[in-house]
């Protein structure tokens, strides 16, 4: 069994989780060590009791640094009784520097894997700080094995004309993990439309973290009157709003329900809504315009209409699909007139057109886990024939110097 060494930035985030998930589903023992941000019982893993290495918090890169060389000096003991692993990833740029650390700990030539889902933006700055940490990023990544990214734009954007890394790269997407591939795949979604009288609703679910996507949709309910209403599900970053809680508790036609379990409560949560918002404006421009979000698979799995911005690589993959809605300008009015004159007709028309795709196309079934552990299983294969290959000088000349 592939034993891996998993180094997260944030033991309490659902993504984590269900990586973890695939990992275990593809038949790899995982090793799971990192920081936590905050508490979500809902991202435990059962079976698996974290390495924790520290505290950090959102929004303070300097603090997350700090805590990453403090952490990275306890390495050894920390990672006492871990047996020795065969592949080490690394999920972002601080944990690769950890997963380096830990290899030479065991003292090891295991291959270290470089998963990078998001292009924070200090490595897009043009300054002395931004040439620092991509850098940085060159040194940490040029003994890697292998990149992991989730988005063909960050490959095209960053990767290759920007980063300096050379690395064969896997594209692994931010799929709905559907290990019940009968219930996920054969069971295609319902349309819902609202009873007479009651709202369409538009779902916001997630890493909530864009503050202009909060108040858009808060001013384009409000112009709506009551028409449609906004259900936001997930973990919200405080750091990133003024009064998250505050704001939501005031406008009329928003509702927080809390965080959620992914996968198991994806189904619930998407069948209570029509629309599913694909949008995100956190770093706009740059790594918001590039990723494909996770709730862009599930409104897909489940027979949300996704709604995206125009220009970003998410309205790209709807267009080349002639699925979805896309938003040509990002404030109130314009998506009013986007969603202003819906009525049944159009909306099971953007409907049928979601539920008419392949599904695999949003989701990752048991046989997609077993590929993922088997590309990383070869690499430690590459790495034993490379060794073997250094040790045939050395053994020939032994040789030669037996006859």
């Amino acid at each position: 069994m592939l034993h891996i060494l998993y180094f997260v930035h944030d033991l309490a985030d659902p993504a984590v989780r269900r990586r973890v998930l695939m990992l275990q589903a593809g038949g790899a023992l995982v090793t799971l060590a990192g920081f936590r941000r905050d508490d979500n019982a809902l991202a435990a893993i059962d079976g698996i009791e974290p390495i924790e290495l520290g505290r950090t918090r959102d929004a303070q890169f300097a603090q997350r640094i700090a805590a990453v060389a403090k952490s990275a000096f306890k390495l050894r003991h920390a990672l006492r009784s871990v047996p020795r692993p065969d592949v080490i990833i690394g999920r972002n740029l601080e944990m690769l520097a950890l997963a380096n650390r830990a290899k030479s700990v065991f003292g090891g030539d295991m291959p270290v894997v470089y998963e990078s889902l998001d292009i924070h933006r200090l490595l897009l700055r043009d300054d002395v700080l931004g040439g620092t940490l991509r850098g940085a990023e060159r040194r940490l990544g040029a003994q890697a094995a292998l990149l992991i990214t989730s988005s063909p734009a960050f490959v095209e954007r960053y990767f290759k004309p920007r980063s300096g890394l050379h690395l064969p790269i896997m594209l692994l997407e931010n799929k709905v993990l559907a290990l019940e591939v009968a219930a996920a795949s054969n069971v295609a979604p319902a349309a819902r439309v609202p009873a007479r009288g009651e709202p369409w609703k538009i779902g916001w679910f997630g890493a909530l973290r864009c503050r202009k996507s909060l108040t858009l949709l808060d001013q384009f309910s409000r112009r709506m009157e009551g028409r449609f209403q906004i259900v936001l599900r997930g973990r919200p970053a405080y750091s990133e709003f003024d009064d998250f809680d505050g704001i939501v508790h005031d406008a009329p036609f928003m509702h927080f329900g809390g965080a959620y379990k992914n996968p198991e409560d994806l189904s619930a949560i998407y069948h209570d809504v029509q629309f599913s918002w694909a949008i995100d404006f956190f770093e706009e421009g740059l790594n918001s315009s590039w990723l494909l979000p996770n709730r862009l698979y599930e409104g897909g799995l489940y027979g949300a209409v996704p709604i995206a911005m125009d220009g970003t690589e998410t309205a790209r993959f709807l267009a080349g699909r002639k699925i979805g809605l896309t938003l040509d300008k990002a404030d109130a009015a314009h998506l009013a007139t986007l969603l202003g004159d819906l009525d049944e007709q159009r909306y099971l028309a953007a409907f049928d057109a979601v539920a008419a795709q392949d599904r695999k196309q949003w989701m990752i079934d048991r046989a997609d886990c077993q590929g993922l552990v088997l590309r990383l299983a070869s690499l430690t294969r590459a790495n034993e024939q490379i060794t073997e290959l250094q040790a045939l000088p050395q053994l020939n000349r032994n040789r030669g110097g037996l006859q």
